[in-house]
């Protein structure tokens, strides 16, 4: 039985695939995470008391706690997701992201490295180390270009430098000393149990809750957009046949602006809520001072993974807001568990 670490699986995107892989194989999990405000149990509720799966609450930059953890569970593959990911929180202190980020990701390696070269025959040419980055290292677009995996990198934020630093780091383990890693660089992911803060869910509950609808500057950022679902199969097809050494591009071919999604969020909860007072909702709608260094556009060229590994998104960008608008309004405890969780941290009641 495939014995898998995540790290950051009780993250966003993290516990998308861990639930997927729950739910479609027979491997065992190790969910690795710090807990910090965006990982939460809550993500996991429904792996937790399933015997093929095991937690711990651990700092993936304590060198000391990744050898225990991969001693113990001897991994045959690790998805590494665990990071700290919102551009506004690195610009306000970016300590953390190089941390988690690149200290992190550092000792990861050094530790599946020991791991991998203590494995002999079939298992040592099985192992996988499967890096998720994101396309944000490549900086920003102009009109009618695509990111590639040739794009030079230009990180514009804190956590964009963070992540290339780590991506950089995977590279050379894998060129300076074998390690059988791949690197992956995805576009915006949204769907269930992404942190309120992001733009999708932000948008959705405080339509709900009749606030405004905060978008920074004009909106004409452009950004590609990728159902977590589609992701974690993404990821789970390139742990299995990706090439080693390779970087693989992810993205939804879902390309829109910051306020075209924003109306089309605003025209669905019109006609799921007409009986809203504050509606139509684009009402709500309040544009604030651009973030700084905010790219303009994002765009991933998804030809490689198609054409090597036959992956294609599934969900249409229609259909998987649609789906996400009915996640948040069904998941209302989880909404609230978040809420609350953050108010303690803030030591607000």
């Amino acid at each position: 039985m495939t014995r898998v670490i995540v790290t950051g699986g009780a993250g966003f995107i993290g516990s998308a695939l861990v639930h997927q892989i729950m739910a479609e194989t027979d491997w065992r999990i190790l969910t690795i995470d710090k807990l910090t405000y965006a990982g939460r149990m809550e993500n996991l509720d429904g792996v937790m008391g399933d015997s093929r799966h095991a937690f711990a609450r651990e700092d993936i930059a304590d060198r000391d706690a990744m050898e225990r953890l991969f001693t113990s569970f001897a991994p045959d593959l690790v998805f590494h997701l665990a990071a700290e990911s919102h551009v506004d929180r690195s610009i306000d202190s970016a300590g953390e992201f190089v941390s988690t980020n690149v200290v992190g990701t550092f000792v990861l390696l050094e530790t599946a490295l020991t791991h991998w070269r203590g494995l002999d025959g079939a298992a040592r040419e099985a192992f996988r180390f499967v890096h998720v980055s994101t396309d944000e290292v490549y900086g920003s677009l102009p009109p009618g270009e695509m990111f590639r995996e040739t794009s030079p990198y230009q990180p514009n934020s804190p956590y964009a430098a963070s992540k290339a630093s780590a991506d950089f780091l995977v590279r050379a383990w894998v060129k300076t000393h074998g390690l059988p890693a791949v690197i992956t660089n995805c576009s915006n992911n949204y769907g269930p149990r992404q942190y309120p803060e992001k733009l999708i869910p932000l948008t959705i509950l405080n339509m709900a809750e009749g606030k405004p609808i905060p978008i920074y500057g004009d909106g004409g950022q452009i950004r590609d957009w990728l159902h977590v679902e589609d992701h974690a199969r993404a990821l789970r097809l390139i742990a299995a046949r990706g090439r080693i050494g390779e970087t693989y591009c992810i993205g939804g071919e879902a390309e829109s602006t910051n306020m075209d999604l924003v109306l089309t969020l605003c025209e669905a909860f019109d006609a799921i809520r007409p009986e809203a007072p504050w509606r139509p909702h684009r009402s709500l709608i309040t544009h604030v001072k651009d973030r700084p260094g905010h790219d303009r556009r994002y765009a991933t060229d998804i030809t490689k993974l198609k054409s090597e590994l036959g992956w294609a998104p599934r969900w249409t960008l229609g259909d998987g807001l649609a789906a996400t608008i009915r996640w948040y309004l069904d998941h209302r405890d989880w909404c609230d568990a978040i809420a609350e969780g953050a108010r303690a941290r803030r030591g607000t009641g």
